[in-house]
């Protein structure tokens, strides 16, 4: 008897879960289908040149740190008196 109740519920609730995927936002991946997206927001111009920028900065810092341990060790391999 409980199987009466279960089943059909259990069903209801696959199509629902169905339902909601077609029409829920998909966070910052790829656009969703077309009446329900949007442009994604990694995806507009001012976030790209935001992360533009970040990685830019990310590759100077980067640089600065291996420009600095080169000059640590010159200076341990090469002390100045």
């Amino acid at each position: 008897m409980l199987d009466r109740l279960y089943l059909p519920a259990l069903v209801l609730a696959a199509i629902a879960a169905v339902a909601l995927a077609s029409v829920w936002p998909q966070g910052y991946g790829d656009r969703s289908p077309s009446p329900f997206g949007s442009t994604p927001i990694q995806r507009t111009p001012a976030m790209r040149a935001a992360m533009q920028r970040e990685t830019a900065a990310a590759q100077r810092r980067t640089n600065q740190a291996r420009a600095a341990v080169r000059d640590l060790q010159a200076q341990a391999l090469a002390p100045s008196q």
